[in-house]
């Protein structure tokens, strides 16, 4: 079953699909400009332990903060 979850919560090496960005209209314009919109496929490199989420957006690795990841809701493929 998949299940909508926090991209913080994602297993490193899985590949996710954005599917809401719960915070305003600042951060979401700020992630569309990396790239990171809704419905974009990502997966996960490392995000498991304290620090950074780390992310393979469209071929680039992107650091994202943990409270930006909480606010990045995916769905596994």
């Amino acid at each position: 079953m998949n299940q909508d979850m926090p991209l913080a919560m994602v297993v490193p090496g899985k590949l996710v699909t954005v599917t809401e960005v719960r915070d305003g209209r600042g951060l979401q314009r700020r992630l569309a400009d990396m790239g990171l919109t809704l419905g974009v496929q990502i997966r996960v490199i490392n995000g498991q332990m304290s620090g950074p989420v780390l992310i393979d957006l469209r071929g680039s690795r992107v650091a994202l903060g943990r409270g930006i990841a909480q606010k990045i809701v995916v769905k596994e493929m």
